[in-house]
């Protein structure tokens, strides 16, 4: 009976022992060797990869962001603000209360497949509004040059880059919206493009905030 005790004792205090270390091991010291590391040498991403204009923080470079006119009264959704590059389409998961376009608690794909009804549906009225708002004097879109980016949700809903060829197609009507030479705008979209990654992995990109961020800059050194 005392040998029992005595066992148990000991297991449970070696038991106890073994917890002690093992979360000062695994629960403080390592997590703050991985966070010193990462401030260190990732300290950007480690943060969020944070992109600041102004003197603030006014995004993430990871994080697609809306560009929307104030909601009018009686309507469920804001037009699009047309003085800036546009984003891709963020269906995601669906819209509700707390679900509404770049604002999504949980990101997602819609899941829908190629032939379903509703993708279908979404796809043809994005790419109509996309000709309609891209046309400017002197410059329309044709609906065979609208890429793919511009009328589907990434697989997350949040992407923030857009391809080279759908910045490209906004060009002129960001140029005719903010009084800026096309030649400028063009520019702007050449600069920010950026390659692939370590020159093959994915395609060319643009992220839409930091472009947009430049075109604020050059729209008040212009006008």
């Amino acid at each position: 009976m005392n040998n029992s005790v005595t066992n148990t004792a000991r297991l449970l205090g070696a038991g106890l022992r073994a917890l002690l270390v093992l979360t000062l091991v695994t629960g403080v010291l390592y997590p703050l060797l991985v966070t010193g590391v990462a401030q260190g040498l990732f300290g950007h991403q480690a943060n969020g990869s944070e992109i600041r204009a102004d003197g603030r923080v006014v995004g993430s470079s990871l994080i697609g962001q809306s560009y929307n006119l104030p909601l009018k009264k009686g309507r469920q959704t804001p037009d699009a603000d047309l003085r800036w590059f546009q984003g891709r389409p963020s269906n995601g998961l669906g819209a509700n209360s707390v679900n509404t376009r770049y604002k999504l608690i949980l990101s997602g794909a819609t899941n829908l497949s190629a032939d379903n009804k509703v993708l279908v549906e979404q796809v043809r009225d994005a790419k109509a509004a996309v000709v309609r708002d891209n046309s400017v004097p002197g410059y329309t879109v044709k609906p065979s040059e609208v890429p793919a980016d511009a009328v589907t949700s990434s697989g997350s809903g949040l992407d923030p880059d857009i391809s080279p060829a759908y910045a490209a197609l906004q060009v002129h009507r960001v140029a005719a919206k903010n009084n800026l030479p096309l030649a400028q705008v063009e520019k702007l979209v050449e600069d920010h493009t950026e390659g692939r990654t370590l020159g093959f992995m994915g395609e060319p990109r643009v992220n839409v905030l930091a472009l947009d961020i430049a075109l604020k800059g050059l729209v008040e050194r212009t006008n």
